[in-house]
């Protein structure tokens, strides 16, 4: 067992390791990928907010967010969502805005936007307020013969489950963002900059990684003046870095709160990933230890026997849970507890190293190891076609990766993939 593995935003194997995938290729097109949420609830009809929901073409869930502000000629933070959404895609999702009424909103065109509906209701809408995702996905260039082929992994996966892995997606267009939370939770301003700024990545253009370079090679100023206008956050960086004269701890400070969240939340995914990695093959048991999470709902418990727990594991009533690490955290017992402690260790992290402070809360919490796939459908249609629903914050991916067996590499938010640190 690996555990002290830096590429632990990555997953190392698949629970269907044995069934040869079907290839193919994904989101050609925006309709080759279509999502559409799944709400928590209903609006009530009356009060200061008003929900509404979008169809979006070829848009993320922030620029979407910012086409509708300035639309309605509100601050984009008046603007809330449920879950990210991503661009090479036609999604549903819904947003609320407050204080305007909902005939203004049905009235207010945005290219690329379709408004679907408004109606009233008491609060906002929050981040996780979606039951799930439903989506009708095409995978194209296989062959119609691999229908038999795709339909048999996905019998696998309806009977054990999907590994609950975070797809690519959690950890940025350079697959560092982890690393980058890690320098967080460590407190090390100079790594944190040094990564930040530097280290010039294929996925980025060519001036970026100029930019990237020219931080790299001490100056400071060409850096800034290449990195594009769109970039501020790094553009910020580097000004505070120069008119601080080198002092990293001031330049950590000066990255924004939200997005050092993201990275510290990156983190904590890329060592959950490493976790089930460790535990693949026995994702649908139950021991001794364990912390098995009730579904549909989200509570834990102690197994403490195995034996008469394993059957509601079998008819997919409760699932064992990997570490979301954060100070307050429940930890298992057992052999999960170990695992557990053992990739911690690795880190030379303790629980208490997330309490980093400066309004980053990392209090962790539990996360199931595989999640359910609702409602499969499967047919051929210039591609093999594939719908199901997923509960919140699971990845579409990583059940198509599962049946595909290729990279897919990360193209922006898959279904949902919040911010919040846990």
């Amino acid at each position: 067992m690996n555990v002290n593995n830096e590429r632990g935003n990555q997953a190392t194997r698949y629970l269907t390791d044995e069934m040869p995938g079907i290839g193919g290729r994904i989101k050609e097109k925006p309709a080759d990928f279509a999502v559409e949420e799944l709400p928590l609830y209903s609006p009530s009809g009356e009060g200061g907010h008003t929900f509404f929901e979008i169809r979006k073409v070829g848009l993320s869930t922030f620029q979407a967010v910012r086409a509708m502000a300035q639309a309605l000629d509100v601050p984009a933070g008046r603007i809330s969502y449920a879950g990210l959404k991503d661009a090479r895609a036609v999604t549903c999702q819904v947003l609320s805005v407050e204080g305007i009424p909902p005939e203004v909103v049905m009235a207010t065109e945005v290219p690329h936007i379709q408004i679907k509906w408004a109606e009233r209701h008491n609060n906002k809408l929050r981040i996780g307020h979606l039951r799930g995702n439903r989506f009708t996905i095409r995978i194209r260039g296989v062959d119609e013969s691999l229908v038999d082929r795709c339909q048999a992994i996905l019998e696998v996966l309806q009977r054990r489950g999907v590994p609950n892995s975070y797809g690519p997606q959690r950890f940025g267009q350079r697959g560092d963002s982890h690393l980058l939370g890690r320098e967080v939770v460590r407190r090390d301003a100079r790594a944190f900059v040094q990564r930040f700024l530097g280290g010039p990545h294929p996925n980025e253009t060519a001036i970026v990684r100029e930019a990237r370079a020219a931080f790299e090679a001490g100056r400071w100023q060409e850096a800034r003046a290449l990195f594009p206008h769109g970039m501020n956050d790094e553009r910020r960086a580097l000004q505070t870095l120069i008119q601080s004269g080198g002092d990293y701890r001031r330049t950590l400070a000066a990255v924004p709160r939200r997005l050092r969240t993201f990275f510290v939340s990156a983190y904590q995914s890329s060592l959950f990933n490493r976790v089930l990695d460790a535990r693949l093959e026995t994702l649908d048991w139950v021991y001794v230890g364990d912390l098995a999470m009730k579904h549909p709902g989200r509570s834990v418990f102690y197994v403490e026997d195995a034996e008469a727990e394993q059957p509601r594991a079998e008819r997919f009533e409760i699932s064992p849970t990997g570490p979301l690490y954060g100070h307050k955290m429940i930890q298992a017992r057992g052999r999960q507890g170990e695992l557990e402690a053992a990739v911690l260790a690795a880190e030379d992290m303790t629980l208490a190293s997330f309490r980093v402070g400066e309004g980053i809360k990392a209090e962790g919490e539990r996360r199931a190891l595989r999640f359910p796939v609702n409602e499969p459908e499967m047919w051929y249609d210039e591609g093999i076609m594939l719908r199901f629903s997923l509960p919140r914050g699971c990845y579409a991916t990583t059940l198509l990766a599962e049946i595909m067996k290729v990279s897919l590499l990360p193209e922006g938010e898959d279904g949902e993939a919040e911010t919040d640190v846990t």
